[in-house]
């Protein structure tokens, strides 16, 4: 059964701002080094970033209590992408019974997110 669904869509060229402004402050704050080395291994860091930051914006659309940037990340298996989570915030969605899915996208102007809240 669907619990919630969250959706978000950024601008490349605001998170591009951000970024040239204060580069590490940046992703120190808002992303894993996991995410930040994933992104860095691209030729065009960007909308892997934005699509990101997107899936956290989405995450948090759908969960109403309080966690910090770097509490949702996004992995990987094989080709497609998933949320990971700090313990506390697993440890919560595993005792609602919840398994969150992710899917991201981009175009040359824009990045999105969508995440999905399931009790299987």
């Amino acid at each position: 059964m669907i619990i919630a669904v969250g959706f978000d869509m950024v601008e490349l060229e605001r998170v591009a701002r951000v970024w040239r402004r204060h580069p590490e402050r940046f992703l120190g704050r808002h992303f894993t080094e996991e995410e930040i080395a994933f992104c860095r291994a691209r030729r065009d860091p960007l909308p892997s970033l934005a699509a990101r930051f997107a899936a956290k914006e989405a995450f948090q659309k759908c969960w109403h209590e309080p966690h910090g940037w770097r509490d949702v990340w996004v992995t990987r298996e094989g080709a497609k992408p998933v949320l990971g989570f700090a313990p506390l915030l697993r440890s919560t969605l595993s005792a609602k019974d919840l398994v969150a899915h992710v899917s991201l996208t981009h175009s040359r102007a824009h990045a999105g997110a969508l995440v999905v809240l399931e009790r299987p």
